[in-house]
């Protein structure tokens, strides 16, 4: 796999998190024990032989670390959090976990019971240990040797099961999310930061990994000293955040990192990839799914979602907050108003989290907003406000660790599956409010990642995307034909009727950006997205009938003969109109300013839709050889293949790695003609990036007839087809008369 990696022209490779995750993982982020490399991901010594092989070939290496939380699903295969279930608040680790003590009466409250109390009559002891049936917990010392029933036993522990339905209001730990099998680390504490990073700044020191990705930092109760930390440990290594930035929201400066994980630029490219003419239509057209004269407004949407995140599956962690606040002194207030007013302060919060002193003014904001949306709550939240800008506050700390969870789990795990209008829209990082840019806007922002940021990662497609890359660059092609589509839908609609018109078109965009997909890949696909959506399904209380149906529109797409129909003729309208965007978007983002991300598999076409499916396994071995064969002189035709993609990816990359010097600057590049509106290019300081946009519209309007780009006068050559051209004005038609992109570098240097 490394000689294919280098071969692509990659310079580094970016693993999953390396430490040793729960059994059976397919992730990492389960972290169970901090000392030693997985076994299931080669061990320690599988690591030395991998780095030992990166380095002979000259690939850096990254690695994802998981500092805001662990793994307890199997409280046995945690060494830490066993011994805190045994020893409870006197365990030597109970200060590595976030755990409220007091509200839980000296107990954790562990939220794994089926249907109440009966479910006690379970309990079994075994081997000096308590099991609810594949449930293993520690016994403490000396609270079973009377002989004492199971139930008797479990009353006497430092820890208490409950019904797993009480963990959305009566959870006593901080978790990820709402994720009740990963309890929060207190990484601030020295000693936890010691001992959870000692094996990982072991391979930084010995030369085994270059750079680290630190997976949601947001989550921990100081971000800026958590870096300050990692950077001075490990000696000024590349380091990159897993942090969305929302709208002009930037990174502190004072973070000792090179950057993000890239989904601000993901969006950029997206979105200037969009035809803005299309927004009215499908505007109109979800206002009509929604039987409403106007379409819902974004802001409304996820202030709805953020609140009903922070009333249900987040409760615990806002009565948390608001025992925090009462224990600072704030005790004037009825403790369900108080918790009323901070929940509705976190929805809201603009942006994912402050980061104290820094971003006062944006929870001056919320309170100001959490004013309008209810009033009768102003006396409180203008208390609240001195507290929650002090950053020395507990209550400002945990504010601050509460409003990215509120915000990730009402905007990216719900209101992205109910405001639907253009599903590339709802990307993680993505502001859907915003429909398109036009060129300038992205030479803009590109400018500034430039100047600001040009070691950041830019990326199109994560584990964490709601769809791979060329999905998103399928169904943006229906804003070229809105009406197309709007007519299209309607037949659907009426051939597989679900009742949930929003819904509805989220899964006819899905299954006609993933086309062809397996049935069983669409229907995975659709229970998750029903229920993040929560109108009418959910995971804790689906709906049957509903879901029945919702199968049955899946199938359809399969056994009825009229919907395969309108299927296949809307794939066949978008595909090549698909397959242009995906080309352009790939050499947007391996061109322009930031470290590339090109996530596994997506060299070829990357039609993956949410986790789990964009973990499926990539063929090296295929992929290897096709790269031979390309290699060997052939250019691809632009089709299902996705050999094209493989050759754009190569090109792109290798003359990044191998020239970096045509990579140090960033001007836009203006087109001239009767279809300038459908270039975007830009010069990195010697490499010229030209990509075409809206390709539907080009098209219609005669293709590019006059359109012609200026650059110096000095020959160049395609990178990608080996072509030369002379320098000066360049005709953008026999530039792109092969692909719809071309990579220009100077010919003496290529």
């Amino acid at each position: 796999m490394l000689d294919y990696v280098h071969a692509l022209g990659a310079g580094w490779v970016y693993l999953s998190p390396l430490l040793r995750a729960d059994e059976g993982s397919d992730h990492g982020y389960d972290v169970v024990d901090h000392e030693r490399v997985d076994p299931a991901r080669g061990g320690n010594a599988g690591l030395d032989v991998f780095a030992a092989r990166a380095r002979d070939l000259g690939l850096g290496v990254l690695v994802d670390i998981v500092p805001n939380h662990m793994g307890i699903a199997h409280a046995a295969a945690n060494s830490w959090w066993w011994d805190v279930l045994k020893h409870g608040s006197a365990s030597s680790f109970a200060e590595a976990f976030d755990i409220d003590w007091e509200f839980g009466s000296g107990r954790v409250r562990l939220p794994v019971l089926g249907d109440g109390p009966a479910e006690l009559d379970a309990l079994r002891i075994v081997g000096g240990e308590l099991h609810y049936f594949d449930h293993r917990f520690p016994i403490a010392p000396a609270t079973a040797d009377d002989g004492a029933d199971p139930r008797t036993v479990h009353d006497r522990q430092h820890y208490e099961l409950i019904d797993w339905r009480r963990a959305d209001s009566e959870s006593n730990y901080r978790r990820f999310f709402a994720v009740n099998t990963l309890a929060g680390l207190r990484v601030e504490v020295p000693w936890v930061f010691q001992k959870s990073h000692a094996e990982i700044l072991r391979w930084v020191r010995s030369g085994l990994v270059d750079g680290l990705r630190v997976d949601h930092p947001d989550g921990l109760a100081d971000p800026g000293g958590y870096l300050d930390m990692l950077a001075e440990a490990t000696g000024g290594a590349y380091i990159i955040v897993e942090k969305i930035l929302e709208g002009s929201e930037r990174l502190p400066a004072s973070w000792p990192v090179a950057g993000t994980t890239g989904y601000d630029a993901l969006a950029d490219v997206d979105r200037v990839l969009v035809d803005a003419a299309g927004q009215q239509a499908l505007d109109k057209l979800d206002a009509t799914l929604r039987d409403r004269p106007e379409p819902p407004s974004w802001g409304a949407e996820h202030h709805s979602t953020k609140r009903a995140v922070a009333d249900g599956i987040l409760r615990s962690e806002v009565l948390r907050l608001a025992r925090d606040v009462r224990r600072a002194g704030f005790l004037e207030a009825e403790p369900e108003l108080l918790a009323d007013a901070l929940a509705e302060l976190l929805t809201c919060f603009p942006v994912y989290r402050s980061y104290l002193p820094l971003g006062v003014e944006w929870v001056r904001d919320a309170a100001e907003t959490a004013k309008r949306y209810r009033p009768e709550l102003t006396g409180i939240i203008d208390e609240l406000q001195p507290l929650l800008t002090d950053p020395a506050h507990p209550a400002a700390v945990r504010f601050q660790q509460t409003s990215g969870m509120v915000m990730a789990k009402g905007v990216e795990d719900c209101a992205f599956y109910r405001y639907t209008r253009l599903g590339s829209l709802t990307e993680v990082g993505a502001d859907p409010e915003e429909f398109a840019i036009h060129t300038n806007e992205y030479h803009r922002r590109n400018s500034l990642r430039q100047a600001g940021s040009p070691l950041s990662m830019t990326t199109l497609s994560t584990h964490d995307t709601k769809r791979g890359e060329d999905v998103r660059a399928r169904i943006s092609v229906l804003a070229e034909i809105p009406e197309e589509w709007t007519s299209a839908l309607s037949h659907l609609r009426e051939l597989a009727p679900l009742g949930d018109g929003p819904l509805e078109s989220l899964l006819w965009q899905a299954i006609l950006g993933a086309w062809p997909a397996t049935r069983e890949r669409l229907h995975a696909y659709a229970e998750k997205a029903s229920r993040e959506a929560g109108n009418s399904t959910s995971w804790d209380r689906p709906n049957e009938r509903f879901e029945s149906r919702m199968h049955a529109l899946i199938d359809s797409a399969f056994d009825n003969p009229e919907v395969e129909a309108i299927v296949g003729s809307l794939v066949r309208r978008v595909q090549d109109a698909g397959w242009s965007n995906s080309l352009s978007a790939k050499l947007l983002q391996l061109a322009a300013p930031g470290v590339p991300d090109v996530y596994q598999g997506s060299e070829f076409w990357e039609r993956s839709l949410v986790d789990p499916d964009n973990r499926r396994p990539v063929d090296f071995t295929a992929a290897e050889s096709t790269l031979r064969r390309l290699d060997g002189g052939e250019l691809p035709p632009i089709d299902a293949s996705g050999d094209a993609k493989l050759l754009v990816t190569s090109r792109a990359l290798r003359l990044r790695r191998d020239q970096p010097e045509l990579f140090t600057r960033y001007l836009g590049v203006p087109a001239f003609g009767a279809a300038a509106r459908h270039v975007v290019a830009f010069d990195r300081g010697g490499a010229v990036a030209v990509a075409t946009r809206l390709p539907i519209g080009l098209a219609s309007k005669g293709g590019w007839r006059d359109t012609s780009i200026l650059l110096s006068r000095q020959q160049r050559m395609d990178v990608i087809t080996g072509r030369r051209f002379d320098g000066g004005e360049l005709e953008v038609a026999q530039l792109l008369e092969r692909y719809p992109i071309a990579l220009l570098a100077p010919l003496e240097q290529s």
